[in-house]
């Protein structure tokens, strides 16, 4: 388990295939709808791809219940945070995980994205100053799981679905959102939209992994296993953070 090899979107951190991009600075290189669409966040990072080992690994944090597992996906999410941190221009940052539903918080006992934000912060110590602050983002509503649902239909189900606690908290603060897997970012940009929406300056995404279109495509087109796990970069960590 490690960083991915290839170049990437320079905002949302996707694998980039196009030939042009040979001729742009990776720095500024970015994928085709983040050169049409703004995203509402300033740049996400992942620590490495959402396949093999590292995939497990948050699943048996996830859905396992195993806690410890959390500190090591927190160091990867550090490393990741680590090449945020150029970018941040206030003195403090604000760190929120993405909030779970009171109804499945009382089910699970706990907020996997507030374990991993939690590790985070605690590996960043020699970081820039970051101070997590799980409580500044609700879950208003219960959402289904993102789980086999287009792009859109993704961004329908958690439009709405989060709300700021204390406005005057976030205002012209800049803010960390973290979370386990980007897969579309429908989740992330709805919180960066309210974040931003409540007064926050800037908002920046963070996760453990990310789920690249490449390995979406030969699942749906029904690649044998083996082909799959044969892909270019499947199952080895980002070169470097990206966005998403």
């Amino acid at each position: 388990m490690g960083p991915s090899v290839g170049s990437l979107c320079s905002v949302c951190g996707e694998r980039l295939f196009s030939t042009h991009v040979l001729s742009i600075p990776e720095a500024e290189a970015k994928c085709g709808l983040c050169r049409r669409i703004e995203p509402l966040f300033a740049r996400a990072v992942a620590y490495g791809s959402f396949d093999g080992g590292l995939r497990e690994l948050i699943h048996l944090l996830k859905y396992s219940g195993v806690r410890p597992a959390a500190g090591v996906l927190g160091r990867m999410l550090a490393e990741a945070i680590a090449q945020l941190e150029p970018g941040f221009c206030n003195d403090e940052v604000l760190v929120i995980p993405v909030p779970m539903y009171r109804d499945k918080l009382r089910q699970r006992e706990f907020n996997h994205a507030e374990l991993l934000a939690r590790a985070a912060v605690k590996h960043n110590r020699e970081g820039h100053r970051m101070r997590l602050e799980a409580g500044l983002l609700e879950r208003k509503r219960d959402t289904s799981s993102q789980a086999g649902l287009t792009s859109h239909q993704r961004r329908e189900n958690v439009r709405g679905a989060f709300g700021v606690a204390l406005p005057e908290a976030i205002r012209d603060r800049e803010i960390l959102v973290v979370d386990d897997v980007f897969t579309t970012g429908a989740t992330v940009s709805e919180c960066a939209r309210v974040l931003r929406r409540g007064g926050a300056a800037r908002v920046w995404v963070a996760t453990v992994a990310r789920t690249m279109k490449i390995a979406q495509r030969q699942v749906k087109i029904g690649l044998p296993a083996e082909s799959f796990a044969k892909a270019p970069g499947n199952g080895v960590p980002l070169s470097r953070a990206a966005t998403g």
